[in-house]
């Protein structure tokens, strides 16, 4: 009898390993670097702050020659803790203040439970393609690439931060894969 070989996630994952400098090397030699963006909440804009976040947007586009992926990435919120901790304040405090918590604590266990409750988080993913780049002008190559994305986005009112820590790009594709672990298995139920 043949003994069955065990396949790891690791064998059909496309990452290599993530260097020191938070910078991933998959396993074609090519290299991504993951960069978060705090963005700007452009409806509390005025029309002309708008106008202006546009044009400056479009300008990024146009200054960025080189291709990057844009991701938004939604979780669900839980608010059971927000929902516990309003009660635990209730009994605190006055009776008008009472009434105006009870109703709050109904719209946000309606919220809740419709699950309309979620966050948003924006990254930018680039990608140095070229398979035969030695590794440390594929690092130079990304960091500069970051950089003109750090300065546009910047001009946008926004801030792009380099995601250079392991843990934290290890929680970043984890949660980009346990999303679509759970789509498939929705999917095949």
């Amino acid at each position: 009898m043949k003994k069955e070989e065990i396949n790891s996630v690791q064998l059909w994952l496309p990452f290599e390993k993530i260097l020191e400098n938070g910078i991933i090397k998959l396993k074609d030699n090519t290299y991504i670097k993951i960069i978060k963006i705090n963005p700007i909440n452009y409806n509390l804009k005025s029309e002309l702050e708008k106008e202006a976040i546009i044009n400056s947007y479009k300008l990024f586009l146009r200054t960025c020659h080189f291709n990057f992926q844009i991701l938004i990435q939604s979780s669900k919120e839980d608010l059971s803790k927000h929902i516990s901790n309003l009660k635990n304040q209730f009994n605190l405090e006055e009776k008008n203040i009472q009434e105006i918590t009870k109703k709050y604590i109904e719209y946000i266990k309606k919220l809740n439970h419709s699950k309309k409750s979620s966050s948003k988080n924006f990254y930018i993913i680039l990608k140095n393609s070229d398979k035969n780049q030695e590794e440390n002008y594929a690092i130079e190559d990304l960091n500069e690439k970051y950089f003109k994305i750090k300065e546009a986005i910047a001009r946008c009112g926004n801030i792009a931060k380099d995601v250079n820590q392991k843990e934290e790009i290890k929680n970043i594709l984890y949660s980009f894969l346990d999303v679509r672990m759970n789509i498939n298995d929705n999917i095949n139920q």
